[in-house]
């Protein structure tokens, strides 16, 4: 809803000024009418910009928040709810503040006579194209409660796949950081006050040594300048993947990655079958759920090729020859595709392919971090090595110059 300032004539004469909420300019004079025959102006309020005026909201959507909002959706229009109603009690009983809010703007745009996929598309731009797509298909076949319900299990899925990632990368991530906390301060603060020992003492260091005092004096001198270009190296990567050349490079690079690519290309295939098999099961066209389908895959190559679907689909091909030449999904997939196509069962059949490599996944993500473990720490040892070697090497000599 959008707030409207007017100032409309009685039918004495009298002046009046209000506030008016609407979803548009239109429906906002139809109210004011409602009251006063003569509007004299009319025009949107602007929310204030100022730092104390301006509320501190994030945009950022929740996936787990989605799931149970979509679950208590389902159960709420089971049981007989008004639809407007419905989305006003979710909304209020919701805690992630975003989806909150959404389902409260909502709720008022239903009231006043406004579809409900469209409302959520207005009052929630960054919501998945998923997620608005299966609303209005569930709006026009009539079966909002089935689109729901088929929305809460699929985020659902993609919230507990996500956390399972998350949870595996924790260890590797924590040893990372500690090591690279720890180089830190040997680096800056250890290395020198030694080397200053060293010197006083007289004679001469060992190679390593002298090697680990001048990458030492080096960090110490140079911190700043190798932060900034650290810095300019990941803002300069990050917006040349913001282009078409750069999301090209990025893509092709994340699927011949070693290990991580076939990881990469199997997690695709799962969330293309899923999420397939959940726009179909609401009721959309299989080139509509193509099309969509394609816009939520996090990797640009395999985007572009499902793109090019849905115009061979509008020719008279089948899915199964049309995804032929998508050489970046696995070819079981594209297999299973055509199979279930001929049997007309595609849905049931994406559900379980989906099902199958989610697992491949979870189980080609386990074995590759169990392989990640051991070579971080081999080369932290090495490092460690080199460190402490450095370090004692002058020490045997130590006594020579005392």
């Amino acid at each position: 809803m959008k707030t409207y300032l007017y100032r409309a004539q009685s039918t004495d004469g009298s002046v009046a000024n209000g506030i008016v909420n609407a979803a548009d300019e239109y429906q906002a004079a139809v109210q004011v009418r409602q009251q006063y025959p003569i509007i004299l102006s009319i025009k949107e309020q602007k929310e204030k910009n100022g730092i104390l005026s301006r509320e501190i909201r994030t945009n950022r959507i929740d996936i787990k928040s989605l799931a149970v909002a979509c679950a208590q959706v389902a159960i709420t229009l089971r049981s007989g709810i008004p639809l407007a109603r419905c989305m006003e009690l979710i909304g209020n009983q919701t805690e992630n503040k975003t989806v909150r809010r959404i389902f409260q703007k909502t709720a008022e745009d239903v009231s006043a006579g406004n579809g409900l996929a469209d409302s959520f598309e207005r009052n929630g731009p960054k919501l998945p194209v998923t997620f608005i797509e299966t609303v209005r298909a569930g709006e026009e076949t009539g079966n909002i409660e089935q689109s729901f319900q088929s929305m809460a299990d699929y985020y659902d899925k993609l919230n507990r796949t996500r956390q399972k990632v998350r949870q595996a990368l924790i260890y590797p991530v924590f040893v990372l950081t500690v090591a690279v906390i720890v180089l830190i301060i040997v680096m800056v603060f250890v290395i020198p006050s030694l080397a200053n020992a060293f010197a006083d003492l007289g004679g001469r260091l060992p190679l390593l040594t002298n090697l680990l005092i001048a990458m030492s004096k080096f960090t110490s001198r140079w911190w700043a300048l190798i932060a900034l270009v650290i810095v300019a190296a990941i803002l300069a990567w990050r917006f040349y993947v913001r282009t078409p050349k750069g999301r090209e490079v990025q893509g092709v690079a994340q699927l011949k990655m070693p290990i991580w690519g076939n990881i990469r290309r199997m997690n695709g295939a799962a969330h293309f079958a899923s999420t397939m098999s959940m726009l179909i099961r609401a009721g959309i066209t299989v080139d509509h759920a193509v099309e969509i389908t394609g816009k939520t895959l996090d990797n640009y190559i395999m985007q572009s090729q499902i793109a090019k679907v849905p115009e061979r689909l509008e020719e008279g091909h089948s899915l199964g020859d049309s995804l032929k030449d998508c050489d970046s999904f696995p070819q079981t997939l594209r297999e299973m595709c055509a199979i279930g196509e001929e049997s007309g069962d595609l849905d049931q059949t994406l559900k379980v392919i989906g099902d199958f490599y989610e697992n491949e996944t979870d189980n080609a993500t386990k074995q590759a971090l169990a392989k990640l473990d051991p070579i971080i720490l081999a080369a932290l040892a090495v490092f460690t090595g080199f460190i402490v070697i450095s370090i004692y090497l002058p020490m045997f000599t130590i006594y020579n110059y005392m």
